[in-house]
């Protein structure tokens, strides 16, 4: 096993450069921090390129086996690589998987959301509903940003997830009722049948809601009644409760 001691070392030089969306973009890799990240990617056997240790005897064996190639770094190294104050000590770069899902029944749609905190708690709760696909629309966070993994906890791994350019042709050829979240022409969610086997259901950017050319498409938008003085719920909160009705 290879040991790098140098931040000044090519690959922990190309790992930082991963940070960026336009370096990961062009070269088609993810980075990853801890062990939970880096164990939930190798169980949803996203290709491991490269793996970096602070202390390999802590490291399962099953995650070194994994990685193409291997690497015990440093303290100072590992602070160099850490998007956090106090890192774990293990570090992956990963291939970031090719997903082409045509004949998703139950898909979340997800119209410019910013906040990394919000994409990964909905990303983790599309997840847990069982989803068959998340889609994002230009505009949406990156989700191999590392706010956004921690966030999902690792469920970016488990369900498909597209970036579309092309919205309206997308949705106009979506075999199935596509709910909006607007106030136009509304309806409350409890209102609408529970347990359907086939939905789209679209959240909208946390200031300006869903985009007017994708509520276009929509078979019935959807609102959840709010009881107290809140003025709106968050985003990721209403996605919840909304997928899981759908899902009954």
């Amino acid at each position: 096993m290879e040991a790098i001691t140098s931040i000044q070392n090519s690959k922990i030089k190309n790992y930082n450069k991963l940070k960026k969306k336009k370096e990961r973009d062009k070269q088609g890799l993810a980075i990853v921090e801890g062990f939970h990240l880096v164990e939930e990617a190798v169980k949803s056997q996203i290709k491991v390129t490269q793996l970096f240790m602070i202390e390999p005897k802590r490291v399962p064996t099953e995650l070194i086996e994994a990685a193409e190639e291997v690497y015990e770094i440093t303290q100072k190294v590992a602070e160099t690589l850490s998007g956090t104050v106090t890192p774990q000590g293990i570090f992956a770069v990963i291939e970031k998987p090719q997903v082409d899902v045509t004949t998703a029944k139950q898909v979340l749609i997800l119209d410019r959301i910013q906040d990394p905190g919000n994409l990964g708690t909905m990303i983790r709760t599309a997840d847990a509903a069982g989803l068959d696909l998340i889609v994002l629309t230009k505009g949406t966070a990156d989700v191999y940003q590392d706010k956004v993994l921690r966030a999902s906890q690792g469920s970016v791994f488990h369900i498909p997830i597209q970036y579309v350019e092309d919205m309206s042709t997308w949705m106009s050829t979506f075999e199935g009722p596509i709910y909006g979240t607007a106030l136009q022409d509304a309806t409350t969610y409890h209102q609408i049948s529970s347990q359907q086997e086939t939905f789209a259901l679209i959240l909208g950017n946390e200031g300006e809601g869903v985009a007017p050319e994708l509520l276009a498409h929509t078979t019935q938008n959807l609102t959840i009644p709010i009881y107290g003085q809140a003025e709106s719920l968050n985003v990721a909160i209403a996605a919840g409760i909304l997928m899981f009705y759908l899902k009954g």
